[in-house]
């Protein structure tokens, strides 16, 4: 997982999707460009559109880039069996980096505006739009 390290660059945009999968439990994956892979969180409820909502996100493992655009089955026996579908996607611009909090803004259909990834504990990050857009 590329979580590490302080890393601001306010004047680029990355990709970011996020997939409604359909496993053994339903959920969301968030997918963030940075640094050649996508970085990912799995939201266990749908993600926030609204300032006053806070969702868990559990980071997993990171994703090849290419996996950006999938939507499909993934096979039972297969890690993550189940249907995957874009929820939303398009681009965010990354306003800070850092081990405990990720500051950025998107620019999809469905998350726009400010958010933020605040981490909780080991495994355990908040994740939710901000009041100022």
């Amino acid at each position: 997982m590329s979580l590490a390290g302080d890393h601001r660059d306010s004047a680029k945009r990355a990709r970011f999707v996020v997939h409604e999968h359909h496993a053994r439990h339903l959920h969301w994956d968030l997918r963030l460009e940075h640094r050649g892979v996508l970085v990912s969180f799995a939201v266990p409820k749908t993600p926030p559109v609204e300032p006053k909502t806070r969702r868990l996100a559990i980071p997993v493992e990171d994703h090849e880039l290419s996996y950006i655009d999938f939507e499909g089955e993934i096979p039972e026996g297969q890690y993550g069996a189940g249907t995957v579908k874009v929820w939303d996607s398009g681009e965010y611009e990354l306003l800070s980096w850092g081990e405990k909090k990720i500051d950025l803004r998107f620019f999809g259909s469905k998350l726009k505006g400010r958010y933020v990834l605040t981490k909780m504990r080991d495994k355990q990050w908040l994740f939710f739009k901000t009041k100022s857009d």
